[in-house]
């Protein structure tokens, strides 16, 4: 960008870096009451201001992570606005107050609670944790495995539990009608609030800091929020999903995986009723998981392998969207696009099968064949959701600071050590790549600005890429400190849906989705993971994720649709990300475990 030298471009050299997302110009000539004040080196006028009047614009985003000086330019603006208009009100940003955010905070009138104090022992043995599940929770309706299946830095931890215990319960809710419904055992409580406030009321009457514990899951909700959640956040309800909107289990009793240090912990709430009970689990627990340690076995094959008769043979894999309609929405993407209706649209499909395996199984042969840092099986009755995700939504530690990993752009692994550097070097430098990622990004800091303290958001890792077993992935990080008086809940509702899965804008984008996509998009593209009691939380991102509920099994794929988007790519994208799992189908249902890239897709 080159300027004239004015005060808004006071103390920024000329050829500065600016970024620009826009699909529209200025035309030229300019009406008589603005003058061109910066513009590029083809021509197209970036910044313009009046004539005779205290007003500037700029056709640029210099609030952008890529923008060079743009704080040198907000500050400008600010001071040739207090020159012009003293005692202006400026335009204030969305902000959740403390005062909202923590309404309604203490419990339902007459409730009676008693503290609860967290029971744990620390154990010198590691077991394989897929033999654990299944003996420990392998049977249990309500259950989940937060799964460090890939571990690497960010992923030192897995958690398993169920519902079972005497303070457990079973929490789903329905977004169109605001209902929250509360299962302990035989009594089933429903109360009209949305998730997000009953799960800062509940977290705060439950609030239980464990510093002693090197993991901030210290027992609390683990599960999912679903797509439509939206609604409650800035978005429409337009698709209303059959399972619900988010369903999550409070874990009164968990076990924890310490991969780093070999290590294993068994967690217990009690209170002085059940303290007794409590230990009794625990020294149980503890003898299962010494002895599964002590057999010497460890992988898939220490297990016995399941029964196949529930399956119903050679799976049938259907789009929800063909080929060529796939490719309509994608033209009318751009149509958006080129009409400045959106910067980037993220324009997803579902896979479709009959099959339905047993999902212990199917999530065995997941983890095997597409391993990744935030990968997860739960278990909500016949519903349950399988997700080898390799995205964070959200992370936010005792500490208060928050981490996000946008995840856009992606290529595929290469047959030969040279071809895969190859590609990982193609995906770094690919500008359609980067201008998703760095969208993205902006979007994030945009979200985590709302709700973190003032001037804490900053972007540590930008465009890093990151290798998985069948793609390379570009991803950066942005971290910021949550400002005291709001907790997970609040940051959650600020950021959902995540925005690697609408586009940017965010609000006009999921506009868009619901228009072309025509079906709620259910648990997929929302976010599994916990809210712990000591305040921590950790949620991916529902990608690379199966969702079966006893009848047909579902897979979402999709991409990024941006200007320079070549629609035929896209759609192999797509069919790319829903292979592995698609794989994982076929080798639960069928003897032999073909190639990832060998499955078909049937007609629509």
């Amino acid at each position: 960008v080159y300027h004239d030298g004015s005060a808004l471009f006071a103390e920024i050299p000329q050829g500065f870096q600016a970024v620009r997302y826009h699909s529209l110009c200025l035309a030229r000539p300019l009406p008589a009451e603005l003058e061109p004040i910066a513009w590029t080196d083809d021509g197209v006028v970036m910044a313009v201001a009046h004539r005779s009047r205290p007003q500037w614009g700029v056709q640029f985003h210099p609030e952008s992570i890529l923008t060079n000086h743009g704080r040198r330019l907000l500050a400008n603006f600010r001071y040739l606005t207090a020159l012009e208009s003293r005692g202006s009100s400026a335009g204030r940003r969305r902000r959740i107050a403390s005062t909202d955010a923590h309404r309604a905070l203490r419990p339902p009138a007459g409730e009676n609670r008693q503290p609860l104090e967290l029971e744990f022992e620390r154990l010198d043995h590691f077991c394989d944790p897929e033999r654990a599940f299944a003996e420990l929770f392998g049977e249990q309706r309500h259950a989940f495995w937060l799964d460090s299946s890939r571990v690497d830095e960010r992923s030192r931890f897995s958690f398993m539990g169920a519902a079972g215990g005497p303070h457990g319960a079973v929490i789903d809710y329905d977004v169109a009608s605001k209902q929250v419904r509360v299962s302990r055992g035989p009594s089933v409580e429903t109360r009209r609030e949305t998730i997000f406030d009953y799960l800062n009321r509940e977290l705060e009457a439950w609030r239980l800091l464990s510093d002693e514990l090197p993991f901030d899951l210290n027992c609390g909700f683990v599960g999912y929020f679903g797509y439509e959640l939206k609604a409650d956040c800035e978005g429409d309800l337009v698709h209303e999903s059959a399972l619900p909107d988010a369903a999550l289990i409070f874990a009164d009793r968990l076990v924890a995986f310490d991969h780093v240090e070999q290590s294993t912990y068994v967690l217990c709430l009690t209170t002085p009723e059940t303290h007794q009970e409590g230990r009794r689990w625990i020294r149980a627990v503890s003898r299962t998981l010494v002895g599964i340690a002590a057999g010497g076995t460890t992988g898939a094959e220490a297990l016995t392998e399941p029964d196949r008769s529930g399956t119903r043979g050679q799976p049938d894999f259907y789009l929800s969207r063909s080929h060529d309609r796939y490719l309509d929405d994608i033209g009318r993407c751009k149509e958006y696009l080129r009409d400045g209706e959106t910067y980037e649209v993220c324009l997803t499909n579902k896979v479709r099968t009959d099959t339905v395996a047993e999902p212990l199984l199917l999530y065995r042969q997941l983890r095997r064949i597409n391993p990744a840092p935030s990968a997860a099986l739960l278990r909500f009755g016949d519903v349950a959701v399988l997700s080898s995700s390799p995205e964070r939504f959200l992370s936010i530690g005792r500490d208060r600071w928050v981490e996000a990993k946008p995840i856009k752009g992606t290529a595929p692994r290469g047959r030969t050590p040279e071809e895969d550097r190859r590609l990982s070097a193609d995906l770094r430098a690919s500008e359609k790549n980067r201008a998703e990622n760095l969208m993205i990004t902006d979007l994030l800091r945009n979200d985590l600005g709302i709700v973190c303290e003032t001037g804490t958001v900053h972007v540590p890792h930008l465009m890093e890429v990151e290798s998985y077993e069948t793609v390379h992935q570009l991803v950066s990080t942005v971290r910021g400190r949550l400002r005291d008086g709001l907790g997970a809940a609040d940051c959650i509702r600020a950021c959902f849906p995540g925005g690697s899965m609408t586009g940017a804008p965010k609000k006009r984008t999921m506009e868009i989705i619901d228009e072309l996509e025509q079906e709620p998009r259910g648990v997929y593209s929302g976010a599994i993971g916990y809210l712990g009691l000591s305040g921590g939380c950790d949620l991916n991102v529902v990608i690379r994720t199966i969702v079966t509920d006893g009848v047909t099994t579902t897979i979402g794929a999709g991409g990024a649709i941006v200007a320079q988007s070549d629609p035929e790519d896209e759609y192999q994208e797509m069919l790319l990300k829903a292979r592995a799992l698609m794989s994982a189908i076929e080798a639960a249902s069928t003897p032999g475990q073909p190639g990832v890239a060998e499955l078909p897709l049937r007609p629509t």
